[in-house]
């Protein structure tokens, strides 16, 4: 995974500070972009830069290293409120100076030469006091290396087809929950509790008037009973009273869906909130009588928290903390279940000219979500009965814990755009995601400099 991922809150900042969405023809491919964070800080007496995530944190002044061919980009963030800035003379780089506690700028540049080269502070006498380091640029690629655990992210095109017009049947839905270590993080695990070995759940596709017949299997290797709960189901319980299914057993169990909408399943046994927390949620789709109108892409896409007891980005295997559950102070907010779910290991991919559909929902167990695109509106938000636009032109998409709603937009141009909760800080704990638009710039829309600039141009 991306070094960045561990922290991507300045990533985006950075992005915002300059232009979003980073754009590129049909024919060019975006190079990697490797991120790292610097923090100005005070260490043996000296002024010094802080790593800040991942490998880096908290070394003085580390060592940067990229890859020939690599988009490299360097967040700076004040931290002890005096003036700097980060210059990287050989390849003629310059951040703005950032001036007060929390400020932060960016610079970025294109390791196209392989050797060392040294970043610094250029405010007179920071450079000498200690605020300089070595940026190396390795030839060839990033070896990718071997995962620490599986990936257990869902990718968000696994979307089943639509219904269509089709009349009511009969589904079986089969599920199977299992306990298993997953990849939280760049060389971090976590033991996931999930339905068929992903976070979120498999996505159910049906229409009103279906009966929906689920064969809940708890797998032999767990340790603990597991149930269902579907938001979709009319009775106490939501099917959870008939699905408590101990190691090893399967429980079935029948509903009608009566009422059209984007619904939440979630496991319901006992801590409820634990066994959601550790990942067990999922979502069904009602379609109402005829159908959804059809969308060019579609994008299936979860949020929830983690506790963790030890802090965000440590590395190795992290545990459950049952006491910040209950005190709601999560050490990790993600999309999927994993830190670059959406971004290293499934960015969203569509075209210029597309109509993009996301059904998003909030597994929580207990933090509400405002969804955006930066750089993107939101043009119409289908909500429950009869899933009919609800909002136009919407910037966020707000959605509380064990609810859903779709959104859907329209691709006017090509790039890169982020995706986040406009929760801000969430970013700083995991949470942002990639949807990369193949297509070319439409200048008319958003172009840098004046607009006359732009007319000559033309």
């Amino acid at each position: 995974m991306k070094p960045h991922r561990a922290l991507p809150f300045y990533c985006v900042l950075s992005a915002l500070l300059a232009w979003v969405p980073f754009a590129f023809s049909q024919e060019d491919a975006p190079a990697r972009t490797v991120v790292y964070t610097l923090r100005s800080g005070i260490a043996e007496g000296r002024l010094v830069f802080l790593g800040v995530g991942g490998a880096i944190d908290g070394k003085v002044d580390p060592e940067l290293v990229f890859h020939e061919g690599e988009w490299g980009q360097i967040n700076l963030v004040n931290g002890e409120g005096a003036e700097h800035d980060i210059v990287i003379e050989f390849f003629g780089a310059r951040s703005n100076r950032v001036v007060g506690k929390g400020a932060s700028a960016t610079v970025s540049f294109a390791a196209e030469k392989t050797g060392e080269f040294l970043y610094y502070c250029s405010v007179p006498g920071h450079r000498e006091a200690g605020m300089q380091g070595k940026i190396r640029v390795a030839p060839g690629p990033r070896s990718k290396g071997r995962p620490v655990a599986p990936d257990i992210s869902r990718d968000p095109s696994d979307v089943p087809p639509p219904v269509g017009a089709r009349a009511p049947r009969t589904l079986r839905v089969d599920l199977t929950t299992i306990e298993t270590e997953g990849r939280l993080d760049d060389k971090t695990t976590y033991q996931f509790w999930t339905f068929d070995g992903k976070v979120p759940g498999p996505f159910i596709r049906a229409r009103v008037g279906d009966k929906l017949e689920v064969h809940l299997k708890n797998d032999s290797g767990s340790m603990l009973t597991h149930s269902v709960d579907f938001h979709a189901a009319i009775g106490p319980g939501g099917g959870a009273r008939f699905t408590q299914a101990d190691p090893g057993e399967e429980k079935v169990f029948s509903f009608e869906a009566i009422t059209p909408g984007l619904f939440v399943y979630h496991c319901a046994t006992p801590s409820i909130a634990q066994h959601v927390a550790n990942g067990m949620y999922g979502l069904v789709l009602v379609e109402p009588e005829g159908g959804l109108p059809l969308a060019d892409r579609e994008f299936y896409i979860m949020q929830g928290e983690l506790y963790t007891t030890k802090p965000f980005g440590t590395q190795g295997r992290q545990e459950l903390d049952y006491e910040k559950l209950m005190a709601e102070q999560p050490e990790y907010f993600l999309f999927n279940g994993a830190v670059g779910a959406l971004t290293a290991e499934h960015p969203l991919r569509a075209r210029r000219g597309e109509n993009v559909r996301i059904f998003f929902g909030v597994g929580g167990p207990n933090f509400s979500s405002s969804l955006h695109v930066i750089g993107g509106v939101f043009d119409r938000i289908r909500r429950n009965d009869p899933l009919a636009v609800r909002e136009k032109g919407a910037q966020t998409l707000s959605v509380a814990p064990g609810d859903a709603a779709i959104a859907e937009f329209d691709l006017r141009r090509g790039g890169q755009y982020v995706l986040i909760d406009h929760a801000l800080s969430r970013m700083e704990r995991g949470l942002v995601g990639d949807l990369i638009v193949e297509g070319p710039r439409e200048d008319a829309l958003m172009h840098e400099g004046p607009e006359s600039r732009r007319r000559r141009r033309d």
